[in-house]
């Protein structure tokens, strides 16, 4: 028997075992995956916790709940990959063999990279809603909160699902309206980027949601340090920003077994083809999702993309055919905006968003690059896709891995 071993059971690893369990043959193939976690996170829901819109049990579930069949669990730690040796060190000292590896270890937040960040007053004034237990602490916070500088802060990129921070800057100005206390809170939204959105098209055509929220931008602030005592963030040029409640995404990192393995880059992402989503490590290894070092989106609608393309390429890679450079940057994003309404945008390595309409050319029902109800609905429908389909490796109807052009607005090259 061969062995495929995956480590991580998050979203990405999830889906390859669905995918992989479905598409290997079982009595030529054993299939492995590793995860020091219990409980699987839906972690696009951890928007909507600080903001009591989602309940704790919305956004969790059991990892072995959507595991299939046919699939050896691991609860444990990883030490390292012995790449030389195709072997993967587990904490508790023991070794798993393999002949191919997917790592889908994901990417997890490093305030401790920010001078200053962590502290007393860590989960007291600063917070982040990127992990559970932030977004829990932070809506705690907020239901209490009198009001102030409120400042929502990016620390560097990458970061997982880009536009999350600029959905909580409009969903907090939505909250605080409906608690009848916008007039006591200044939004104030700090970010590297030379724009709020991390694409400059969307930057241009959406910047007016910013001024109709009365929502402050400063752009092009790179983060020196936390001063905690004055409650204020510094950049490396001396700019300053005071806060009374800071909302940071720290620095986002790949797992560090990356960096105890000896690859991945600064910040332990995997090196990987952008086109194939096999990593520069070694042929049989290949990476996903978040943990990879692709100049893709880190969101949920990524992975999904990716997984159908790499399960292809690894029963192309077993069968000694050539990969398919296929995959070509797709992403699509809701953007919450607060009131009832979302954004939708739909983009790739190449293509920047562009107004249209998504899945349906002319139809929709979902539009691009505009404020819809309709948006809204798609955005919080799904958590119900992602449950019962996404992560279970089933293919979403009408919408392809690769980014559709149809119905869509295009640029006309010069």
């Amino acid at each position: 028997m061969k062995e495929l071993l995956i480590l991580g059971a998050g979203t990405s690893g999830t889906m390859m075992a669905n995918h992989l369990r479905k598409t290997l043959p079982k009595k030529e193939w054993n299939l492995t995956i590793v995860d020091q976690e219990e409980t699987h996170y839906y972690q696009p829901g951890f928007l909507f916790l600080p903001f009591d819109l989602y309940k704790s049990k919305d956004v969790k579930k059991k990892i072995d709940k959507f595991i299939p069949k046919g699939v050896n669990l691991i609860n444990a730690k990883i030490e390292r990959i012995d790449k030389d040796n195709d072997i993967v060190w587990l904490k508790n000292d023991t070794s798993l063999k393999y002949d191919i590896l997917i790592i889908a270890t994901g990417t997890n937040i490093a305030p401790q990279e920010i001078e200053g960040m962590l502290g007393d007053h860590w989960y007291q004034s600063v917070f982040d809603f990127y992990t559970f237990e932030g977004a829990r602490n932070l809506r705690n916070k907020l239901r209490q909160w009198e009001g102030g500088k409120l400042v929502v802060h990016i620390s560097e990129m990458p970061i997982k699902c880009p536009v999350a921070p600029l959905e909580f800057a409009f969903l907090a100005d939505s909250y605080f309206i409906n608690k009848g206390m916008r007039d006591k809170v200044d939004i104030t939204y700090v970010t590297p980027m030379s724009g709020a959105f991390t694409k400059p098209k969307a930057t241009e055509a959406l910047d007016y949601l910013l001024k109709q929220k009365n929502i402050k931008v400063v752009p092009d602030f790179n983060i020196e340090r936390v001063d905690a005592e004055h409650k204020k963030i510094i950049d490396y040029g001396g700019e300053e920003v005071s806060y009374d409640l800071l909302v940071t995404v720290p620095t986002n990192m790949g797992d560090a077994m990356i960096e105890r393995s000896g690859f991945g880059d600064e910040l332990n992402f995997v090196p990987t083809d952008k086109a194939t989503l096999q990593s520069k490590v070694k042929n049989n290894i290949f990476a996903i999702g978040d943990a990879t070092n692709i100049p893709a989106s880190k969101a949920g609608s990524v992975a999904h993309f990716e997984a159908e393309i790499l399960t292809d390429n690894i029963m192309r890679y077993i069968a000694g055919k050539a990969l398919k450079k296929e995959y070509d940057g797709h992403a699509n994003c809701f953007i919450e905006t607060g009131h009832g309404k979302a954004l939708l945008i739909d983009f790739n390595y190449n293509q920047e968003p562009v107004k249209g309409t998504f899945p349906f050319p002319g139809i929709g029902p979902l539009s691009l690059l505009k404020e819809t109800h309709m948006n809204h609905m798609g955005k919080l429908a799904f958590r119900w896709i992602y449950w019962n389909m996404l992560i279970k490796g089933k293919h979403i109807p009408f919408v392809s891995a690769t980014m559709d052009t149809a119905g869509k607005e295009l640029e006309e090259s010069n």
